[in-house]
C-alpha cells in the first residue's frame, strides 16, 4: 500500500515538473543594432527561464550573464556599417543625419540590410549550422528579427520549422503586404515621417509617395538583393532557392515593438501581436551615488540622455552651453547621460556619467521630465513610468514618437539645431509647472500598463502556440499570396479604366474616320 502511494506521488511530482514543456528554438539575429537587442535579449532570457533550450546567433554575448545549460549562443562577427552611413548620407555622425532625406534613409537601410545579412553568412558559426546533417527535428522554431535581415528566414526552411519574427521598430509600413492587409495610407503615417493619423493634404500627399516608393523599392529593388544573396549562398545545398517572398509566407507571427496609446489604431492580422515594453522591468536599487543624488532633489529632478547612438557629446560646444547654462539656473536637479565626464564648467545640480540605467532612474518618484531623442524604447519607458518628455528627435521613427506626444500632451519638442536658451528654459518650466502634463502622461501610462497579459506573457504565450500547433497557418491572412498589383486592386483599377476608357477612344476613331469621308475632294486642274 505504501508503495503504491509512493508511485502515485511520483507520478504526480512528474507531471507537475511537464518534464515535456521546454522546446528547441533557435533565435537568429544578424543586426548589430545595440538598442534592438534590449527586446530580443529579454525574450531569449525569459524563454530560457522557462526551461525552453536556445540557441542564440548573436553579435552581442551573454556568456557573462552565465543562463544556464539551456542556453548556448553562437557569437557573430559585428557588421561594420558606418562606411556605409557616411557614404550614402554624407555625414560623419549620428547628430548630423537629422537632414538626411527620408527616401535617402529608406534606401540606406535596404543597403545595410542587404549587406549585413551577406556578411552573417559569410562567417562560419554561421556556415556550420547551415551544412550540418539531420537538420530536420533538431529545432522547434526559428526566432528572427523582422529589421531588413529577412535572409535569416532560410534557416526556418532548412530546418523545417515554423517561423516567428520579432519587430523590433515596431509599425513598419512593409509590414503591410508582408501580413496581407492593406495599410491606408490616408491616415496611418510612414514610421519615417514627422506625421500624426491625422494629416494634411500635403502630408497625405508626402505620406503616399514615401510610402509607395518604399514598396516599389522593396519589390523591384530590395528583394531581388537579398533574393541573390542566398542564391549565392544555398545554390549549392538546394536545388531551388526559394525567394524571400515564399520564406514570408511561412511567418506564423510577428511581435510587434509597439503597444497603444504610442501607436495609432490601424488594421492588422491574427498574426501582428503588439508586445511593446516588454523589456520593462521592476525597478532595482539604483547605486548608491545616483540614488543619494535623487533622494537630494527635493524640487524634482531631470533626466537627459539621447540613448545609445546619439552621442550628448558630439552636440555643438555653442549649444552645449546652452544646455550648462539653463541647467544651472534651475532649482531641480539634472542627470545627463554624456559620454565624456570630464565635462567643464559643470554646474553643482547636474551630474554627468556615460552610462545609467535609464529605466531605474526614471522610476523614481523625485524624477519630473525626460529629456530625449524620442527612440521607442526610451518613449515606452517614459510612458510606462509617467515622466514628462521633452522631445530632440534626430532621425527614422523620432518624431513620429514625439510627435504622437505632442498630440497627446504629454510632451513637447526641440530642434537641437536651432534651440535657444528661451526655448530650453520656456520648455523645461512649462513641462515643470504646468501639471496637465503629467496628468496627460499618467493617463497614457495606465493605458499602456492595462493590459489582460503583461506584454511579455503575451509574447511567450503566442511563441509557445506557435510551437505548439507546429506553425499557425490559421493565424495569416490569405494576402499574402497575392502578388502585389493584385493586393493594391492594380488589375481592377486597370480594368475599370479600360472599360470606361476604350469606349471613348473607339468612339473618337469614328468621329475621325466618319469626319474623313465627308470632307470634299478637290477637282484637279486641267491645263
Amino acid at each position: 500500500m505504501q508503495l503504491k502511494c509512493i508511485l502515485l506521488l511520483t507520478l504526480v511530482a512528474l507531471q507537475q515538473l511537464d518534464l515535456g514543456a521546454g522546446s528547441r528554438i533557435l533565435a537568429a539575429f544578424f543586426f548589430p543594432g545595440k538598442s534592438h537587442f534590449m527586446m530580443t535579449n529579454a525574450i531569449v532570457r525569459e524563454l530560457v527561464q522557462r526551461g525552453h533550450e536556445v540557441t542564440y546567433i548573436t553579435p552581442f554575448s551573454l556568456a557573462k550573464e552565465n543562463l544556464g545549460p539551456n542556453y548556448k549562443e553562437i557569437v557573430i562577427a559585428q557588421y561594420n556599417f558606418w562606411p556605409e552611413i557616411k557614404e550614402i548620407t554624407k555625414t560623419n555622425t549620428i547628430l548630423e543625419m537629422t537632414d538626411v532625406p527620408n527616401l535617402t534613409f529608406v534606401r540606406l537601410l535596404m543597403v545595410m540590410g542587404s549587406h549585413s545579412t551577406d556578411f552573417a553568412f559569410d562567417q562560419p558559426q554561421i556556415q556550420e549550422l547551415v551544412n550540418a546533417k539531420d537538420k530536420v527535428g533538431k529545432y522547434d522554431l526559428l526566432l528572427a528579427e523582422q529589421f531588413y535581415n529577412e535572409g535569416a528566414l532560410i534557416l526556418g526552411h532548412l530546418y523545417q520549422i515554423p517561423i516567428i519574427t520579432v519587430s523590433t521598430f515596431g509599425y513598419a509600413n512593409y509590414l503591410s503586404q508582408m501580413s496581407g492587409i492593406v495599410s491606408p495610407w490616408s491616415y496611418v503615417p510612414h514610421a519615417f515621417m514627422p506625421y500624426t493619423d491625422r494629416m494634411s493634404l500635403l502630408e497625405r500627399i508626402g505620406n503616399v509617395i514615401i510610402s509607395a516608393t518604399d514598396d516599389l523599392l522593396r519589390e523591384f529593388s530590395y528583394y531581388p538583393e537579398q533574393d541573390a544573396i542566398l542564391r549565392k549562398h544555398f545554390s549549392h545545398l538546394l536545388d531551388r532557392v526559394p525567394t524571400i517572398k515564399e520564406l514570408e509566407r511561412n511567418i506564423s507571427a510577428i511581435l510587434l515593438n509597439n503597444y497603444m496609446p504610442l501607436s495609432t489604431t490601424r488594421p492588422t492580422s491574427f498574426n501582428m501581436v503588439a508586445v511593446g515594453g516588454l523589456h520593462i522591468k521592476p525597478p532595482k536599487a539604483l547605486p548608491q551615488h545616483l540614488q543619494e543624488f535623487l533622494d537630494g532633489a527635493t524640487e524634482g529632478a531631470i533626466y537627459f540622455s539621447l540613448g545609445s547612438q546619439v552621442r550628448s557629446a558630439d552636440l555643438p560646444p555653442e549649444k552645449l552651453k546652452i544646455f550648462l547654462d539653463v541647467f544651472g539656473s534651475l532649482k531641480q536637479r539634472v542627470l545627463w547621460k554624456f559620454e565624456d565626464e570630464a565635462m567643464p564648467n559643470l554646474p553643482s545640480n547636474v551630474k554627468v556619467q556615460n552610462w545609467m540605467p535609464q529605466g531605474d532612474i526614471l522610476a523614481h518618484p523625485n524624477v519630473k521630465v525626460f529629456i530625449a531623442h524620442g527612440g521607442l524604447f526610451g518613449t515606452q519607458e517614459a510612458v510606462y513610468n509617467g515622466v514628462p518628455m521633452l522631445g530632440m528627435p534626430v532621425y527614422c521613427d523620432q518624431h513620429l514618437n514625439i510627435n504622437q506626444g505632442k498630440q497627446s500632451g504629454y510632451a513637447l519638442g526641440l530642434d537641437y539645431r536651432t534651440v535657444t536658451e528661451d526655448e530650453l528654459r520656456f520648455s523645461l518650466t512649462e513641462l515643470l509647472q504646468n501639471p496637465k502634463y503629467r496628468t496627460n502622461m499618467q493617463k497614457a501610462s495606465r493605458v499602456f500598463r492595462d493590459r489582460p497579459q503583461t506584454a511579455m506573457d503575451t509574447a511567450i504565450y503566442w511563441i509557445e502556440y506557435v510551437i505548439e500547433h507546429r506553425g499557425a497557418p490559421h493565424l495569416v491572412a490569405s494576402g499574402v499570396q497575392l502578388p502585389w498589383y493584385q493586393f493594391y486592386l492594380l488589375d481592377i483599377v486597370a480594368l475599370a479604366l479600360a472599360i470606361v476608357l476604350l469606349p471613348i477612344l473607339a468612339l473618337c476613331c469614328l468621329c475621325r474616320g466618319s469626319k474623313s469621308k465627308n470632307v470634299p475632294k478637290k477637282k484637279a486642274k486641267r491645263n
